[in-house]
Formats: structure tokens, sequence, C-alpha cells
């Protein structure tokens, strides 16, 4: 089991994620807000949810208020500003911090796997990670780097 597969969190219902169920599927992991001048990309990565769910891809989106305080609601709020306003159905996970002391253990890990420029932490919202179906990280995405752009690596990995 690759060590990504360890690692669950609860989702924005409060159910538990064991990333134990996903061997053998591709990822593609967001932190997300819902206030943010990049929170659009929700349509891209729901094309992309639409696109390859059938095919193995997976896509979890990490609401994180670290980044301006763009994602100050509860679940409730969340649910209704991006999973409405944008129709997400992908998975989305509590409320978390990616940096500092208090990081969810994954993105500790995934800033270990794929370091950024100038440093590995997360700098800003929808930094994207996509892990091959194997549970290997394969690489980190700039906040800019809209989800079309990861089109043929997904595709590619999802051919592996």
């Amino acid at each position: 089991m690759a060590k990504i597969h360890k690692f669950s969190i609860d989702s924005l219902d409060g159910d538990t994620i064991d990333f134990a169920s996903f061997e053998g599927k591709v990822l593609l992991l967001v932190n997300t807000a819902s206030k943010c001048g990049l929170t659009p990309q929700y349509e891209g990565l729901q094309a992309l949810h639409t696109q390859y769910a059938e095919q193995g891809l997976v896509i979890i989106g990490f609401p994180c208020n670290q980044f301006g305080e763009q994602e100050p609601g509860d679940a409730t709020q969340i649910q209704n500003g991006c999973l409405l306003n944008y129709g997400v159905d992908f998975l989305m996970t509590e409320k978390i911090d990616v940096n500092g002391a208090k990081a969810h253990p994954i993105f500790q890990y995934l800033k270990e796997e794929c370091p950024g420029l100038g440093g590995n932490d997360i700098k800003w919202n929808f930094t994207k990670f996509l892990i091959a179906r194997d549970g290997t990280p394969q690489r980190r995405f700039a906040p800019i780097t809209k989800p079309k752009k990861l089109e043929g690596k997904i595709k590619r990995l999802l051919a592996n």
C-alpha cells in the first residue's frame, strides 16, 4: 500500500474518506476556496470529474481558509457556495490547514513529495497535486494552472 493510501480525512458531510479505497485510482487533490478569484476553476475540475471519473479519476477538494480568508464559511456555507453555484459533485473534505503547525498530514506529505518553487509551502488556493494509480505523487501544479491544462497528463496516468 502506497503512503497516500494510509491517510483519511472527514468529508464536508462528516463521513470518513479513507484513501485506501482509492488504490488503483488517479487522484487530483486541490486546496480550494469559495471566495477566491480562482474559484471559477471549480467548473474545470467538475468537467474533468464528469469526463474521467468512470475511467478512474478521483478529484478531492480540500477547503482552506489560510489565503486571504477566502473560505470563511462552515460546511453548510461551503456546500451552498461551491457545490451549488458550480455544480460540484466530486468529493470535498472538511475545512483544513495546508501550511503551518496544524497542516493536515496529507498536505505535509504532498509538500514533501512535490516541492514547490521557492519552498514547500502552498502559496495560494487551487494548488493541485496529481497522484498516479500506484499512489505515487507525480507533480504539483500552480494555482493559476487551469484544470483543462492537466487533461493530457491525467489521460496518460489513466492509461497506465
